[in-house]
């Protein structure tokens, strides 16, 4: 889930960059690049997963 997220904050960072746009006062596409590189590392240490064995916990015995 968090790299879907990743995905589209990184999309939005695009837009931004492609449209020279800024949405205020220190937030811009770099702001939504970093952000994305957030997620992907959270996403990547297993945040999010579904039991500690990533995704594996129905099949305790």
């Amino acid at each position: 889930m968090l790299a879907i997220a990743a995905a589209i904050v990184f999309g939005l960072g695009l837009l931004l960059d492609l449209l020279d746009a800024s949405l205020g006062a220190g937030v811009s596409a770099t702001t939504f690049l970093l952000l994305g590189l957030l997620l992907l590392a959270l996403h990547q240490a297993g945040v999010g997963t579904a039991g500690w064995r990533g995704g594996n916990w129905r099949r305790r015995r």
